[in-house]
């Protein structure tokens, strides 16, 4: 099936560059495993249920979006205990600590992705394995 997408001169440029140095046979196969990875990633995050430990880093423009990330972060005070944050010209990275209910945490997850103004969320996700002896306590 073919399908056509707009994307940002240079993010194009970048992937190019990063498929091809991986040595992969074309940008259509670079596309597919992108898209299986965040498939993989999003089911990941979707099927996790019960008390979990995260970590979730983001970038933003500052000014774009502060105050609402702000309000977002009080919101869900809830589940997070933890936050560092740093500027890099425009832009700011910031992590979140959380812990608390998966459910919460992927709402959370989601608030975060649907800001224009957030380049990225990443999450780095800590539950105990079936059989562990292991508490997130």
């Amino acid at each position: 099936m073919r399908t056509s997408f707009n994307i940002p001169e240079d993010l194009l440029e970048e992937f190019d560059e990063t498929w091809e140095a991986e040595g992969l046979d074309s940008r259509s196969r670079a596309v597919r495993e992108a898209m299986y990875e965040y498939i993989e990633t999003h089911t990941r995050l979707e099927e996790v249920s019960g008390d979990v430990a995260t970590t979730l880093a983001f970038d933003y423009e500052h000014e774009r979006v502060i105050r609402d990330l702000h309000d977002v972060q009080h919101d869900f005070q809830d589940i997070i205990t933890t936050t560092s944050h740093m500027h890099e010209g425009e832009w700011c990275l910031e992590t979140v600590f959380c812990r608390g209910d998966a459910a919460r945490v992927r709402q959370l997850v989601y608030r975060l992705r649907d800001f224009d103004a957030v380049g990225r969320v990443k999450v780095l996700l800590l539950k105990p394995r079936p059989g562990s002896d292991s508490q997130l306590e």
